[in-house]
């Protein structure tokens, strides 16, 4: 017999070795080998049979018709997708534990009545499930639940029942018995990804594989697995919020700058149809160092409250600390403040919070942030009826940002009396300037500014 040569692999993020190592050579992991076998070749010969089936067909010749979607009845999540599910489609769901996703997961199954859904869970019993959909007041006979991680056995129960939807509970969870692996390995998650991707794609059916997190937040397992998916969910919340975000980091079927926001309820997960008002609805007035900015995500406007704190240092080096906005931004601006509005941070320490436990990444919030780190300096409130809008660049200057008209529509119409926005902005809203360059729209003062003093000066007076 000849000898049986096992290879090494990394589990967080699938680098091969011959031999054991304590260091990953790829990726600096620490203790992250496993000993796996190699596929054997009967394994390599199935898998590489279905091309044989398939004929190479002209352009001209395909069907160039765009699939018709169908909606989950969840509107924040068709958002995010692009409009709703299309058939054929694999949507990979990430998410830290305790998130939400089986919960949203089966809020979806119990929605979509009209379609034959199959649940396959690998870390549930069938009565844990029960119990879930219990908690969420929701029944429907067209859900069939599958308590299987044997993918063999999975692929014949599809081939027989024909559902419409499939579900995957988690993906670590799913094995192949030709892989002598372990569940949860690299190679098993990488294979079994690709024989549902497969049947997913050759059956037309849309699947759902909901994936685990690592500690840095990032999908569980090779990489490769959300090169295979068509999209990948991101599903985040603070532990101390209810609030729960889901937003696309790939999407071959829509944009992936939308994103959905839920509130986690007794009764599962509910739509927030205006978050502006939500974010703001706890805000103080009155209050130094607190400022409202319109931030866009992807085609939606929401109103966010940003809080600074500024406080003299106690130490030699002072602090600086965000939560929900860069780091690097931040010290970016604390630089900008110092050289071009002439304020002195280096012996302050600077705190800064994007309330509600969302993350703000687009620029346009510079503005907002320097004016309530000033105000908190200054100890000065802030208009509580302005919201503040612009990117600040490195000579001082307020930069146009897009979506101008989007962000004035948002703040009129939550009853804001003025807006700040970056005065090369003025002109793409479709309205007269006044000889004050300010502009109103809905009840609402538009004010262009051109330099950081000048909307320092126009906020904090």
């Amino acid at each position: 017999m000849s000898k049986v040569i096992t290879k090494y692999v990394c589990q967080n993020c699938g680098y091969v070795s011959p031999r054991w190592t304590g260091k990953c050579p790829n990726c600096n992991e620490w203790n992250s080998f496993v000993e796996e076998a190699p596929v054997p070749a009967r394994v390599a010969r199935k898998s590489g049979s279905i091309a044989s089936k398939f004929e190479p067909v002209p352009l001209t010749q395909v069907n160039g018709h765009e699939e018709e979607r169908f909606a989950t009845g969840m509107s924040e999540f068709d958002r995010v997708l692009g409009g709703g599910i299309v058939p054929g489609s694999v949507i990979l769901l990430g998410g830290d534990p305790g998130i939400g996703k089986s919960t949203l997961m089966m809020q979806i199954a119990l929605l979509l009545k009209n379609k034959i859904v199959l649940y396959i869970t690998g870390e549930e019993s069938l009565k844990q499930i029960k119990l879930r959909a219990d908690r969420l007041g929701q029944y429907s006979d067209s859900v069939l639940l599958l308590p299987e991680t044997n993918l063999e056995l999975i692929t014949e129960i599809i081939e027989r029942g024909s559902p419409e939807l499939i579900v995957v509970d988690s993906i670590q969870t799913m094995f192949r018995p030709d892989l002598e692996s372990a569940p949860g390995s690299v190679g098993q998650v990488r294979e079994s990804t690709a024989l549902l991707t497969r049947i997913a794609k050759t059956k037309n059916i849309p699947m759902f594989l909901v994936g685990h997190v690592t500690k840095e937040g990032v999908i569980a397992g090779p990489r490769v697995i959300e090169h295979m998916v068509d999209t990948v969910l991101q599903f985040e919340g603070e532990r101390h919020y209810s609030y729960r975000i889901l937003r696309a980091a790939k999407n071959r079927f829509g944009s992936t700058n939308e994103i959905g926001i839920f509130e986690m309820h007794d009764t599962g997960m509910r739509e927030v149809k205006n978050p502006s008002e939500v974010f703001l609805s706890e805000r103080a007035y009155g209050t130094s160092g607190s400022a409202i900015v319109a931030s866009m995500e992807g085609t939606r406007p929401i109103l966010i409250e940003v809080q600074a704190l500024v406080t003299s240092t106690s130490y030699g080096l002072p602090q600086r600390t965000a939560t929900g906005f860069d780091l690097r931004r931040l010290q970016m601006l604390l630089a900008v403040l110092e050289k071009r509005g002439g304020l002195n941070l280096g012996t302050q320490d600077v705190f800064v919070n994007v309330a509600g436990g969302i993350r703000i990444d687009e620029p346009a919030a510079d503005l907002g942030i320097a004016v309530s780190i000033v105000s908190s300096l200054r100890d000065v409130p802030a208009d509580s009826q302005t919201v503040v809008v612009g990117e600040v660049g490195l000579g001082g200057e307020i930069r146009t940002v897009s979506h101008s008209e989007r962000r004035v529509q948002e703040a009129a119409k939550l009853g804001f009396k003025r807006i700040i926005v970056p005065k090369n902005n003025i002109r793409h809203v479709k309205l007269k300037m006044t000889p004050q360059a300010t502009q109103s729209k809905g009840g609402i003062e538009i004010v262009g500014v051109e330099s950081i003093t000048e909307a320092l000066k126009e906020v904090l007076g």
